[in-house]
Formats: structure tokens, C-alpha cells, sequence
């Protein structure tokens, strides 16, 4: 989510310098690709995907940007038809480089062996630079495209627009308003390439709310890298005001915008305090929905992980969420194969997301990162031992999340519809005749995080209340009862 952010504000930057979005790939003359390198396949998918563009449309000039940009310039500006690799620490002046400037005069790009020239302000390429990320510190502008790669850590600008999903845009925007991490996980690259927690300023995420509730919009998912820290750093910026945090952030929205409904992203456990737990459980306008990233259930495991709680803390938490809300959604992530996780440290996560009341889960495993301390330690986990340990974690998932949607039959849920769409046989096709498939049906989302096919054909971005009749294919089966919606 915290790279779609960044695209929905270079996208918008674009279109502010006059652009226009091109129907297709091949007809593009600039394209950026936003990278992530969270994992080998990220990076792999990125690669890929430059080397696709180059082929459909060798002639347009490909900018690459994001994480893998920040961590790996080199590797980038080695593939064909690259032209530029900006770095998160330049990603938020990457139309002015990328772009004409001034009257429609082009910016001169050095040559092959050119110095940058030096009337790019704050751009300088990382090989003038004395420190920098130690993958970045060999780039250089010979022979390739020029890169703009500094050190991320003196990086403090956040780009915040919404993020409009193409299935969901006229509904749910997320709207990203904490970026970078102090944490330092032994497995994680993300500090590295996204530098120090900073926040968007309050009254800016005020102004962009209110924005979106005159466009029409009923709910807003706020995100972030590590959202739970927000807040913790505009003391350093605005003077001597008290440093805030994510529950005076959802305090300030109910109170000073009239948004219908507030959706709260991944939070780290600690973070999740008795105000905020409250304030969720209490408010009308929050969707009860909490994602709560685990990792893993292991003591000794998150202690080499460098998490900052214990499996009871992680407990303790999940517990109090459910006493205060008792159909809400509740996720995690878990990492499976971390270096040094045995088959008992792998059976304590099994036991405690049999136990603990999760309704999904996000079941990864472990890719080593260059650069981190999890990368260098020695007794890394076969790959087919980590896969089978994340089919049992899925499957188990799947049952519970199986057993939560059918606790939902017969009560009702309130849900927000994304679109309408006809039944398999209304399109044509030869599915199964049946009353559960002679239908027209909306999705929607319930307030708990649920897919939903609502009968019927109903307007996108309305809130409905639905009575849940059936699960099917994954999904909640329910009819409208009433509208919310004005």
C-alpha cells in the first residue's frame, strides 16, 4: 500500500505538469516503475517488468523508483532501456527531473560519462556522495542512465496523495500519512530504502480528508509503513506542541470531518493501546477491522527477529481486541523459515493462531535481504521445509476464516457496495444453474473486512445494512435490509 501511495502522488504530480495517463504501455513516452524489494520475488517481478516495457515500446524513456531504486541503483540502470533510477531520497522531485522545465525547455541529461551537471539543487548522483546505502555507493553516471540516489536517512519529505484502487475507486481511497521505520528487524530491508519514521502533518491529512468527502467519497483506509508510530515525530517540526499519536490522529477525524467511515491499516501490537482499542470499539464511524502483524509465535524467534514483544504481549493484545469487538475482522502477518526456526519454534506460531480468535492471515516466507543481519546468519531454513510449514499456516487460515463467515449467518452486517455484476449465466457462461447462481449480485465490503455479494444491483459507495443469508466461494451471501446512505 505504501508503494501504491507513492504512485497515486507522482500520478498526481504528473498530471498537475500537464500530463495525461497513456491507454497503453506501448503508446507511453515516459513510463515510472515504482518498485518494492521487501522480497526476492519483488525485485524479481520489478526486473521483469522493465525488461516487458522495453520490449512493447523501446522508444519511451522508463524511470525507475521506489525501494528496489534506493537499495540496488546499479543492478537498475544496468537493464535495457532504463533512463533514469531515482531513489526514494529523490522520489519526491522525480517529475522535475524526469520531466521538461520551465516553458516546455527539455532538462539537459548528462551524456555517457558526463557529470551531473550542477545546477540540480539537492540532485547529486550517490558516486558524489560520501556515505549512502553500501549496494548504492558504486553508482555512478558512466555508460548508464544517470542515477539519483542519496542517503535516506537525511530524507524527510512524505508524498501523500489517495490511493483510488481501479476496483475500488470510487469507494475506498487509502491515504497514506506515516512513512519510513525506526525499527530495526534483523529480516527487514524497509528502514534502508523508506529512512526514519516521519508523518504527515495533521492539518494536511485534515485537508486531504475533507477533500475526498466533497469528491464523494463515504470511507478512507489510512496506511502506513508503521502507522502505529505517527505522530511521534512532528514535535521536532512544529514547534513546541506535544508529539501526537495514531489515536489523537483518529480522534481529530471523527471530530473534524464528516467522514462516514474511517479504516484503520496495519498496526504493530505495542501500538495498539487501551485508547485506541477503545476508540475503535466505541466509534460508530471506525470500521472494526484490526490488523495485527505477528511474525511468529515463538519466543526465541522474535527475540532473533529483534520484534519488540513477547508472544504473551502479542496474546494479550488480540484478546483485548476481541473482548471490545467481538465480530470484528482480525488479521496478522506470519513468517515462516526465518533463519534458525525449528520445527518446536514453528509449532508455537501453529499453536497460537490455532488458539488466538484471527479471522485471515498473511503467511509468508522468509526472503533473505541483502544488507540485513537475517541475510548473514548461518542456519537458514530449507526452502522446502518453509514451504510446507506456510501451506499448513494457510490451510489453517482458511478454516478460520471458513468458521468466522458462518458464525455470521443470519445477523446482519453493515457493508459499503464496490460495483454490480452479473451472475456467471447472466454473462453467458456455462455455470451450474442454481438459485445461488441465477442472480444479480454487488460486491460489497463489510464493516468487518468480509466480501460480500449483496442481491441485487445497487450503486457503488453506498452503505448499506445486510442480512447474512449463506458463504459461497469464499464469500458472504447476504440481501440488503435497509440503506445508510442519504
Amino acid at each position: 500500500r505504501a508503494t501504491q501511495a507513492d504512485g497515486a502522488a507522482l500520478a498526481r504530480q504528473f498530471r498537475q505538469r500537464g500530463l495525461r495517463p497513456a491507454a497503453a504501455r506501448r503508446q507511453a513516452q515516459i513510463v515510472v516503475v515504482n518498485t518494492c524489494t521487501v522480497t526476492q520475488s519483488a525485485d524479481q517481478q520489478a526486473r521483469t517488468t522493465i525488461r516487458r516495457i522495453h520490449r512493447e515500446n523501446p522508444d519511451c524513456r522508463i524511470v525507475v523508483t521506489g525501494c528496489y531504486a534506493q537499495r540496488a541503483p546499479e543492478e537498475l540502470a544496468a537493464l535495457p532501456g532504463v533512463a533514469l533510477v531515482i531513489g526514494n531520497s529523490h522520489k519526491h522531485r522525480l517529475v522535475d527531473i524526469a520531466l521538461p522545465s520551465g516553458a516546455g525547455n527539455p532538462v539537459e541529461l548528462p551524456r555517457s560519462g558526463e557529470a551531473v551537471a550542477p545546477n540540480r539543487g539537492d540532485f547529486v548522483p550517490v558516486s558524489r556522495l560520501a556515505g549512502g546505502l553500501a549496494d548504492a555507493r558504486r553508482a555512478t553516471t558512466s555508460d548508464r542512465g544517470p542515477v539519483f540516489v542519496s542517503d535516506i536517512f537525511a530524507h524527510t519529505e512524505l508524498m501523500a496523495a489517495p490511493v483510488l484502487d481501479a476496483a475500488e475507486e470510487r469507494t475506498r481511497p487509502i491515504l497514506k500519512v506515516q512513512d519510513g521505520c525506526d525499527n530495526r528487524c534483523s529480516f527487514c530491508v524497509i528502514p534502508y530504502v523508506r529512512g526514519s519514521s516521519r508523518s504527515l502533518p495533521l492539518g494536511r491529512i485534515l485537508e486531504e480528508v475533507h477533500r475526498l468527502i466533497e469528491a464523494g467519497y463515504r470511507e478512507v483506509v489510512i496506511s502506513g509503513i508503521n502507522l502505529g508510530r505517527w505522530g511521534r515525530d512532528l514535535r521536532r517540526f512544529e514547534g513546541d506542541t506535544p508529539a501526537l499519536g495514531l489515536a489523537d490522529l483518529v480522534r481529530s477525524i471523527l471530530n473534524r470531518t464528516s467522514l462516514e467511515k474511517l479504516r484503520i491499516s496495519s498496526v504493530e501490537p505495542m501500538d495498539w493501546t487501551d485508547d485506541l482499542i477503545r476508540l475503535v470499539a466505541e466509534s460508530p464511524r471506525i470500521a472494526k477491522h484490526a490488523h495485527v502483524p505477528l511474525q511468529s509465535g515463538s519466543d526465541r524467534v522474535l527475540r532473533r527477529m529483534h520484534r519488540k514483544y513477547r508472544p504473551w504481549h502479542y496474546r494479550e493484545k488480540i484478546q483485548a481486541l476481541r473482548r471490545a469487538m467481538p465480530a470484528a475482522a482480525i488479521g496478522a502477518d506470519v513468517m515462516v523459515g526465518f533463519p534458525g526456526e525449528s520445527d518446536s519454534d514453528f509449532q508455537e506460531t501453529q499453536r497460537m493462531v490455532e488458539e488466538l480468535p484471527f479471522t485471515y492471515l498473511h503467511v509468508f516466507s522468509y526472503s533473505p535481504r541483502p544488507g540485513t543481519e537475517a541475510e548473514r546468519m548461518e542456519d537458514q531454513v530449507p526452502a522446502e521445509v518453509a514451504g510446507e510449514r506456510n501451506r499448513i499456516l494457510r490451510q489453517l487460515a482458511g478454516e478460520k476464516r471458513l468458521a468466522f463467515m458462518r458464525s455470521l449467518i443470519g445477523r446482519s452486517l453493515k457493508a459499503i457496495t464496490l460495483n454490480s455484476s452479473p451472475s456467471p449465466v447472466a454473462r453467458g457462461s456455462q455455470a451450474p444453474q442454481g438459485p445461488s447462481h441465477d442472480r444479480i449480485s454487488t460486491e460489497a465490503l463489510t464493516d468487518n473486512y468480509l466480501q460480500l455479494s449483496l442481491k441485487g444491483r445497487h450503486e457503488p459507495n453506498r452503505w448499506f445494512e445486510a442480512e447474512i443469508e449463506d458463504v459461497e466461494d469464499g464469500r458472504l451471501i447476504g440481501v440488503a435490509m435497509a440503506s445508510l446512505s442519504p
